[in-house]
């Protein structure tokens, strides 16, 4: 057991180092926090527009209120009630190209990661590469922000239905996420792979994202203060902390796949290297 142990965490030291795991997640969660801000606004503006202010005033704004000092509570409650009595249309249109921009560098990051995983060579055009990623930015866009929109508007319904939009979230979050994960992982490689064993590394993908936010949603809800002057900095770290949390549970999902195609191909992949199967 010993031996399968320290194979295991060597397996994953030697992975880290050869395929730089750290350095791409870092580079995806520094285009995914540059996208943060646009994106916040787009979907304020997209409420304003649709008629949707209660979702703001009755679900987003009071949860905002029970963790933030009143004067900062004020301050951002002004400026989202001025975008919803304002016309939204250049805003909508400026905050979704500099967002499609912004998440299309997290996907072109995603795909150097990739082929450093899958130690292949990106022979695709500029061209090629850029029009590829836009079109995967726009996926991943509706799968990523419907997939923490349904669970953060659901997980505020209470009542007879609190039990049935408590499951629910969970359900929608794992679809949304799965379809975009899906589309990332066959378009976004030079060398597309098998689908055989795209579901393990997507499988642990979803279930720890899912952990990372139900530990994080704990950490926001019950333990850190951002009513205190350095809980007010805290808010930026815990986003930090979130961004590249997630970007380094991409990395080893992508991994885990690599591990296991290998396996599977009759090389020396992750089951030979922990259980000894071969030797």
């Amino acid at each position: 057991m010993k031996n399968r142990l320290r194979r295991f965490v060597q397996l994953w030291i030697d992975l880290f180092g050869r395929h730089l795991l750290l350095d791409h997640a870092s580079a995806v969660s520094f285009q995914v926090l540059k996208s943060v801000i646009p994106l916040t606004l787009l979907g304020l503006a997209v409420l304003g527009v649709s008629g949707e202010q209660r979702v703001w005033r009755k679900t987003i704004a009071p949860a905002i209120k029970t963790h933030v000092q009143l004067p900062a509570f004020h301050a951002i409650d002004y400026a989202v009630e001025k975008i919803f009595t304002t016309d939204s249309t250049g805003l909508i249109v400026f905050a979704s190209v500099l967002s499609l921009w912004y998440i299309s560098g997290a996907v072109r990051a995603v795909m150097g990661a990739m082929n450093q995983i899958y130690e292949t060579d990106d022979r695709r055009s500029l061209p090629v590469r850029y029009a590829i990623s836009f079109g995967l930015a726009g996926c991943i866009a509706v799968g990523v922000i419907g997939a923490l929109l349904v669970a953060v508007i659901l997980g505020h319904v209470r009542g007879p239905l609190e039990a049935v939009a408590q499951v629910g979230r969970w359900i929608a979050a794992i679809v949304l996420l799965g379809l975009a994960l899906g589309l990332l992982v066959r378009f976004a490689p030079a060398e597309r792979r098998s689908k055989k064993w795209a579901s393990a590394g997507s499988a642990l993908v979803i279930v720890s994202w899912i952990g990372a936010t139900l530990i994080f949603e704990l950490l926001v809800s019950h333990v850190l203060n951002f009513k205190t002057a350095t809980g007010s900095l805290a808010v930026f770290l815990v986003l930090i902390g979130y961004v590249y949390t997630s970007s380094i549970i991409l990395m080893v999902g992508i991994e885990l796949d690599e591990l296991l195609r290998a396996d599977t191909a009759g090389r020396r992949g992750a089951l030979h290297v922990l259980f000894g199967y071969g030797e």
